[in-house]
């Protein structure tokens, strides 16, 4: 009896610990978000200023920030990433679908070596291809157009979503094919009625993170974007602060709050479904 006491005691203290760790590391990360979000309640002159504050709160910020830093309302900025997003999520959906049923499903002679050469594309540094891609885009006359950011999309850039792909469609058996193949379907129907609409948690995970991953993308939109009417979110930000001028903090607050509206919406639609396309990606290699 004093010995199940002693563990029921134990137990309990561990889970205390646990408990106070993990709601210690919530807080660490959700403080810098909650203190985003008040302060694109304050007027400009507290955000900063404890001394000042007169516990009131106003949507002032959001009205000037919407209102766009250089005469571009932010709608425009919203709009751009919609547009670019989107077409980039397509891209992946397609390419990488495609590249993922070819190498996973269909034998071919170099199917091997072209594995071996998508994973090596994931251990390449984006840096080593960003010079090189400029200059080809720029020839090309593709600055200040979506196209650089869209164009790699629909040419399976993406080892990862290859790969998330490869790794999913491995777990489906191959009887289903076999079956279909009997049934006289040919390799297009096979892949576009048995093997895609099984792969429905890969293919949302795909859209999840080419969303996230397209609309916080920074680096490569400000290459390629410099006209106030073809930026996006992200570059909209960056022209709030002014390293010359005065910055207007409250404005960005407002629509960094703004910006993560779309990212969260998305993810807490789709987490049920992120979560089996990344487990099942890593059940059969």
């Amino acid at each position: 009896m004093l010995l199940n006491e002693k563990a029921k005691r134990k137990t309990l203290i561990i889970s205390i610990i646990k408990s106070t760790i993990l709601w210690t590391a919530v807080i660490v990360m959700v403080y810098p978000l909650l203190w985003m979000i008040i302060s694109s309640l304050r007027p400009e002159v507290e955000i900063f200023n404890s001394a000042t504050r007169s516990g009131t709160y106003t949507f002032a910020n959001y009205r000037k920030g919407w209102a766009g830093p250089t005469g571009v309302s932010f709608s425009r900025y919203y709009l751009n990433s919609i547009i670019m997003v989107t077409f980039m999520i397509l891209g992946n959906l397609v390419s990488c679908s495609l590249t993922g049923y070819a190498l996973s499903r269909l034998k071919f002679t170099g199917s091997k070596v072209f594995f071996v050469i998508m994973l090596g594309t994931m251990m390449l540094p984006y840096h080593v291809v960003l010079i090189p891609r400029y200059i080809i885009f720029s020839k090309l006359g593709w600055v200040n157009t979506f196209l650089p950011m869209i164009t790699p999309k629909w040419l399976a850039t993406d080892g990862f979503f290859i790969f998330l792909m490869i790794q999913f469609m491995r777990t489906i058996p191959r009887d289903f094919d076999e079956s279909a193949s009997i049934d006289g379907c040919s390799t297009y129907v096979i892949f576009g009625r048995i093997i895609l609409p099984l792969c429905k948690p890969a293919l949302i995970t795909t859209i999840i993170f080419s969303f996230i991953w397209g609309w916080n993308d920074f680096l490569t939109q400000l290459l390629y974007l410099a006209r106030p009417d073809t930026m996006t979110v992200t570059l909209g930000l960056r022209l709030f602060v002014d390293s010359t001028a005065q910055s207007n903090w409250g404005a960005l607050f407002a629509m960094s709050v703004l910006s993560l509206v779309p990212v969260f919406a998305i993810f807490i639609t789709c987490q049920q479904y992120l979560v089996e396309g990344v487990m099942a990606s890593g059940v059969k290699g």
